[in-house]
């Protein structure tokens, strides 16, 4: 019935580093009945801090099996059981991941001891592992060590179960969700089988409109977030009113911004309204002034025939970035808009500007560097293939870009070899080209890793 977990890791990111030691404890809602414990070798250092905090050395799992030698042991111990952790979201990231990498998609229900231990035990001043079993008089061995710490879980859990006997909670669905304040047609039981992967999500009522679309890297997470979630009257008005729910997988966190960005044009759903009007609504934008010195300027973006450089979230992340551009090309602050003047800028007086403002520099020096801060944000004449993780492990997600305009995104099998830009046309489907996704595009690559971006 459950899988109590730990593990012990060379690092605190599931991305990026990886498991040094497993332990799982079947219980039967009563009792252990079965265990298993081991080493792994990462197959990457342990850092010192690390081996002080658990006292385990790259020596201990030199000789230890490797994740991809024990994961059958895994899927089989842990298969249509609940996972039972602390801090349950860090262990199974970690197991996820680790199962990504090997092209399987590990998915299993979940329960955290710490947010259960928040709901029966209110009051205590740390929900730490070693805090409340300290508050309950459980004795931990091998602290920080998976077995010590999985089975002071187990103890836990124990009492928790018997809290339980006179809370009454629904244990399946506390992790995820409470039915109170949900429509009556909504299928409680099919939410347990939502994908917990990268995609698009949709929400719509008892007339079947759809009323909301959403992106996610974890659909069933933000799924029920959305349906657990009373933060404000918007938020609430409507889960209240979700009746069915659908999604679409699309492996790449970039397609699925892209797709939500031209769903939402196209459907104009009720709940994304209010929330695309605040998306992307400053603009860098740049002319000539009488002189001939290029002027740069942030501004609202409004539904007219000016296309910005680039486009912002907000007023600040805009003045940011142009401050940042302002001293990678030495710009003159006054005729960026940022410093506001009679005579020559602040900068001038102290040397970081070469003095456009007071007529020092000439319109067609200064003009270089501008021309060079505008063309790092065209893409004008460039031809490139984004490669992207796909839905599956044996595809790769593509995405398009053709003399500077997106065309579209689709799917190819990872072992066909892009040597021409020509020849993934015939695997994507062509969406439409504008302002909202070409800066998605840019920001997602200029913030964000893709596997690979192949020029042409």
């Amino acid at each position: 019935m459950y899988a109590i977990v730990d593990i012990e890791t060379t690092g605190g990111s599931p991305v990026k580093e990886k498991i040094t030691e497993i332990a799982i404890y079947i219980h039967d809602g009563q009792k252990i009945t079965n265990e298993f414990v081991t080493l792994i070798n990462p197959e990457k250092n342990i850092p010192y801090n690390i081996i002080a905090l658990t006292g385990i050395t790259n020596e201990m799992v030199a000789s230890a099996p490797k994740f991809y030698e024990i994961a059958r042991d895994i899927v089989e111990l842990t298969k249509d059981r609940t996972i039972i952790a602390h801090n349950s979201t860090f262990d199974y990231s970690f197991i996820r991941n680790e199962f990504r990498s090997l092209g399987y998609n590990f998915q299993r229900e979940q329960l955290c001891t710490v947010k259960l231990s928040r709901k029966l035990i209110p009051g205590l001043r740390s929900y730490s592992l070693g805090a409340i079993c300290s508050e309950l008089g459980i004795k931990i061995t091998d602290r920080h060590r998976a077995a010590g710490d999985a089975l002071a879980t187990a103890k836990l859990f124990d009492i928790l179960m018997d809290l339980n006997h006179t809370a009454g909670l629904d244990l399946d669905l506390y992790q995820g969700l409470s039915k109170k304040g949900l429509h009556p047609a909504i299928n409680i039981d099919s939410l347990r089988n939502l994908p917990e992967e990268t995609g698009l999500y949709y929400f719509y009522n008892e007339k079947d409109e759809l009323i909301y679309v959403g992106k996610s890297k974890n659909i069933k997470s933000r799924i029920i977030s959305h349906l657990n979630n009373n933060s404000s009257k918007k938020a609430i008005d409507m889960r209240q009113q979700i009746a069915n729910i659908s999604y679409e997988l699309t492996g790449s966190e970039l397609i699925a911004l892209l797709k939500e960005s031209d769903e939402i044009k196209i459907n104009k759903p009720l709940y994304n309204r209010t929330q695309r009007r605040a998306l992307y609504q400053y603009g860098l934008y740049h002319h000539k002034d009488e002189k001939g010195y290029m002027i740069f300027s942030i501004d609202k973006n409004n539904a007219d025939t000016r296309i910005p450089l680039h486009s912002f979230s907000s007023k600040r992340e805009s003045g940011n970035t142009l401050n940042k551009l302002i001293e990678q090309y030495r710009l003159c602050q006054k005729l960026c808009g940022l410093y506001e003047s009679n005579g020559p800028c602040f900068q001038y007086e102290i040397m970081e500007c070469n003095g456009a403002c007071a007529g020092k520099e000439p319109p067609e020096e200064y003009n270089k560097r501008a021309i060079q801060l505008v063309r790092s944000f065209s893409c004008e004449n460039t031809n490139m293939v984004i490669l992207d993780t796909g839905r599956n492990f044996e595809e790769y997600s593509v995405i398009k870009i053709e003399n500077g305009k997106y065309l579209g995104y689709g799917y190819i099998d990872r072992d066909i070899q892009i040597t021409d830009h020509e020849m993934v046309n015939d695997y994507i489907d062509k969406f439409n080209d504008n302002r909202e996704i070409q800066s998605i595009i840019r920001k997602y690559l200029d913030t964000k890793r893709v596997i690979s971006v192949l020029r042409f």
